[in-house]
């Protein structure tokens, strides 16, 4: 499979992350190890977890995505064959504060490193902005863990586009490591969060872009159309807010191109994605093997001019 540059960090990435946010909620370890290997089958060696992932999930501690992801590489003894996205500095509580402080980030590193099983994270992300801590807190934290090789390279994620480039201007003026990697929420349903200041910014300093949200939750597989689709579903909260004039219109959309192709919706919008400006690799996430044909069909194929202004229009707010 082709490779991607994640901007200018050095970093070489599948044309699609898979986001690990599944394992340990949606999936156990046992199914989490099958999605894994054939993920690695299929050339996806690039995977997105966090700390705090499966926090919300029942009775299933923080970390979970890492200690799974960490397991599995260690049996498999696939780590060099990996790119691993990891963040921190969002508060392992549902609703607790943000802390990028450089205590805070020392010791978070380190519990990734050994949920992870592992001597280096790729890529370590700051996952949220706290904005009461400056900026160099968390660069100087990183700094540390850059020079023994533990972190290859820093990304920063959900900051506005005054925030981010304070942290550039900071890491420049003081000698200190960059953020080389953004991640934002972007997708056909959300296009204002990304496009704009932030997407400027990013091109401006040639970093990386790794979305997530690629599918809406969901929503832009198609198989939510009416209230009744998502009554009972776990994602009920996050795809409900979709349905309406505008979400139907991409539906409408996404139908379209996919006749046209004979792929699925969900395989539409992720190639929508992967030829958005400014865009490296969109983060999608998969509880079924069914679930990656999705993948393929989005890398194989190329949206025409023609497809793109059908999406493009359809998502106009």
């Amino acid at each position: 499979m082709n490779t991607i540059d994640l901007g200018k960090s050095g970093l070489k990435s599948a044309p699609i992350v898979f986001g690990g946010n599944v394992f340990g909620w949606t999936l156990n370890e046992k199914e989490s190890f099958k999605m894994l290997d054939e993920l690695l089958e299929l050339g996806f060696t690039t995977i997105d977890t966090a700390d705090v992932y499966s926090r919300w999930a029942n009775g299933v501690p923080h970390g979970t995505s890492e200690r799974i992801i960490g397991k599995w590489m260690k049996e498999r003894k696939v780590r060099d064959q990996i790119t691993l996205i990891t963040k921190g500095g969002s508060s392992l509580h549902a609703k607790g504060p943000k802390d990028n402080s450089k205590d805070y980030l020392t010791g978070a590193v380190k519990d990734s490193l050994a949920r992870l099983q592992t001597d280096y994270i790729d890529l370590y992300l700051t996952h949220y902005d706290d904005e009461e801590t400056p900026v160099e807190e968390a660069l100087a934290a990183y700094k540390a863990f850059i020079d023994r090789k533990e972190i290859k390279h820093i990304g920063a994620s959900n900051f506005s586009a005054e925030r981010l480039q304070k942290a550039l201007d900071t890491a420049e003026e003081k000698n200190l490591p960059a953020y080389e990697v953004f991640q934002p929420e972007y997708n056909l349903m959300v296009r204002d969060k990304f496009e704009g200041e932030i997407l400027k910014l990013c091109e401006e300093n040639n970093m990386g872009v790794i979305n997530y949200f690629s599918l809406a939750s969901g929503f832009l597989t198609g198989k939510y159309r009416t209230e009744a689709d998502f009554e009972g579903q776990s994602r009920k909260m996050f795809v409900e807010q979709y349905l309406n004039d505008r979400g139907k219109e991409v539906l409408k959309g996404l139908d379209e191109v996919s006749e046209k192709h004979n792929i699925s919706q969900a395989g539409v919008a992720l190639a929508w994605l992967i030829q958005r400006p400014g865009i490296s690799a969109p983060i999608a996430s998969a509880t079924k093997s069914s679930h990656l044909k999705s993948f393929k069909e989005a890398v194989e194929t190329s949206l025409s001019q023609e497809d793109m202004e059908v999406l493009n229009k359809a998502s106009e707010k």
